[in-house]
């Protein structure tokens, strides 16, 4: 049963959306870092939006991403994502194993995330956009 797993905490691993400017517009990705030392393998990510827009309840459909293994220090794009969720909240549950410990954690941008206000250059992508650690 799931209470009876050990799920240390996270760390090393950050979540990333951020803008590229292509000659057909500006796309957003999703992309997961792995600051650790050691390589993540059956990476599991799922995504999904949810909450308010235009007064009613709304969400998105889920996405389902394996990577077989994200090496040590690097990045991987997960899937595009359509500036127009922006305006719900983005929930990804990021689930990993390092040897034989799995890890779980679900990163959560809110509907507010976005703003031009809250971007940032993000030093492993060299692109701008929002941060999630």
């Amino acid at each position: 049963m799931k209470k009876d797993i050990d799920f240390s905490p996270v760390t090393g691993v950050k979540l990333a959306i951020a803008k590229i400017e292509t000659p057909n517009g500006i796309e957003w990705n999703v992309y997961i870092i792995n600051l650790n030392l050691i390589e993540l393998k059956t990476v599991m990510i799922t995504s999904k939006g949810y909450g308010i827009l235009d007064g009613e309840k709304r969400q998105t459909s889920t996405l389902r991403h394996v990577i077989e293994e994200l090496g040590s220090e690097s990045v991987a794009k997960v899937e595009a994502i359509n500036p127009s969720v922006f305006q719900l909240t983005n929930e990804f549950w990021v689930s990993y194993y390092i040897l034989d410990q799995i890890f779980d954690k679900k990163f959560i941008f809110t509907s507010g995330s976005f703003e031009p206000a809250h971007l940032r250059k993000i030093p492993e992508l060299g692109l701008e956009g929002i941060l999630h650690s």
